[in-house]
């Protein structure tokens, strides 16, 4: 049971910074059963603050230009009609893509991690990776939700696009830069009826609750009338490209 909790995403991964680096070193250290909550776990939270620092700087930066560059374009649109038939034809697929907010009905997952034992102690035959929620959980729902029909989805407070990955260092994840702590919120626009079946048929979820049942982790499952989230505004690293035929 616990080599399918530890499943690593199987999705489309970016080309990580050097912190990604570090956080594999970490996630190998904890498959082989050590505890993260030491020294050398205190020294990489501090790694990680500092690089998240530098993170959100750079994401500032990026936002700036960014602006710059939505400026000058709209000037040259205003002159070249080329321009201008380029930018309607980009604000057709930002939906599909996730450049722009998406609303509707929807549901929202949460997963955490294990309430602490008063003494600090760990039940027998219970090690500390069984009491945290993994990448690969976030990564099942995810997957789920698509497979549900899922139009748009958020996790925490950012929207996903199909770069997007998950990384996870001890009990905390990392997404785009971000460091977030448990309890962690993925929220998707789309039928709840069917989102909430693509989460009830799929196999890692089914394991993860067995976890639920046996350890105290988190999931609640909530559907939402009407839900927005945000444009994705992070920048986009790759190197090829193709737009669906239907679009």
């Amino acid at each position: 049971m616990k080599s399918v909790r530890r499943r690593t995403w199987g999705s489309i991964i970016p080309v990580l910074t050097l912190i990604a680096g570090t956080l594999f070193a970490a996630s190998a250290s904890t498959s082989r059963g050590t505890d993260l909550r030491d020294a050398g776990r205190t020294r990489l939270t501090e790694l990680i603050a500092a690089e998240q620092r530098r993170g959100d700087r750079e994401r500032e930066e990026y936002r700036r230009l960014s602006r710059e560059v939505d400026d000058l374009s709209a000037r040259a649109a205003a002159g070249d009609g080329r321009v201008r038939a380029e930018q309607g034809r980009a604000a057709r697929l930002a939906p599909s893509a996730g450049f722009a907010p998406l609303r509707g009905p929807g549901l929202r997952v949460v997963l955490d991690d294990a309430p602490h034992r008063p003494d600090g102690e760990l039940p027998r035959g219970v090690g500390a990776d069984d009491l945290v929620v993994h990448e690969g959980d976030v990564q099942a729902v995810v997957n789920a939700l698509w497979e549900g029909g899922a139009t748009g989805m958020q996790i925490m407070d950012q929207r996903i696009i199909a770069t997007s990955a998950v990384r996870c260092v001890g009990n905390t994840l990392i997404l785009q830069g971000v460091v977030y702590s448990p309890p962690f919120r993925v929220t998707a626009v789309g039928d709840p009826a069917r989102l909430r079946a693509a989460l009830d048929r799929a196999p890692e979820i089914a394991t993860y609750r067995k976890y639920v049942r046996a350890y105290g982790l988190g999931y609640a499952v909530r559907p939402l009338g009407r839900v927005t989230l945000p444009a994705y505004t992070g920048h986009v690293t790759m190197n090829h490209a193709s737009v669906p035929e239907q679009d």
